[in-house]
């Protein structure tokens, strides 16, 4: 389940590509807290801690600031795509014992019968689950699964009080034995075969 994490924010009044360096500089994060129908709150981050903190999926903060706390979802992580620095952190206000739809990480366990791979097809699966119980990731057993067995997203196990949101019929993992790739190989024999007609013909200009 989901750890609660506590940062100390800054309330921050400036805005702009520059000020957001100038924070970023001093290693703190943009952010906006809104939800709930509650005026946007604009935040500075701490960067080290934050970048902890969003390494895991779907983390639920208690958030610091001006004398009082607000626990929050991280719906949002901006990096920049070359350098993946973090440029700024969008999150939702929660109230405990609410429900939310959230993505989850689907992670393959278990070894397919010999000779066959596991594939997943659907890396995570969107359900509404309780707030502060935000399940990690959903585990998918394919131990002993032979060639053409599916595992659909209805077909998944959820932690007690989960919904699934994502379509029953969703393919999330396809066992199958792996087809062997013989373009290279024919190929190579097409190369081989011209190699020598190429020789004779570079012989036969030379005799000439």
């Amino acid at each position: 389940m989901s750890e609660q994490n506590t940062l100390s924010a800054e309330v921050r009044t400036q805005f702009g590509k520059g000020f957001a360096r100038r924070l970023r500089a001093a290693h703190q994060i943009p952010a906006v807290l809104y939800g709930h129908g509650t005026e946007p709150v604009h935040l500075a981050l701490p960067g080290h801690e934050t970048l902890l903190l969003v390494r895991h999926a779907n983390p639920i903060v208690e958030l610091s600031f001006e004398g009082k706390t607000q626990l929050a979802l991280v719906k949002d992580v901006q990096r920049d795509p070359v350098r993946q620095v973090i440029e700024h952190v969008d999150l939702v206000v929660l109230k405990k014992g609410e429900k939310v739809v959230v993505d989850v990480p689907v992670l393959v366990e278990g070894e397919p019968f010999s000779g066959t791979i596991a594939t997943l097809d659907a890396t995570t699966l969107s359900v509404e689950v309780e707030a502060t119980h935000i399940p990690e990731h959903l585990v998918v057993n394919v131990e002993g699964l032979e060639d053409g067995t599916h595992i659909t997203a209805g077909e998944v196990e959820l932690p007690k009080g989960a919904v699934l949101v994502s379509d029953t019929e969703t393919l999330v993992v396809a066992v199958s034995v792996p087809q062997l790739d013989t373009t290279s190989d024919a190929e190579e024999e097409a190369a081989d075969e011209e190699a020598p007609a190429e020789d004779e013909a570079e012989s036969e200009e030379a005799a000439e």
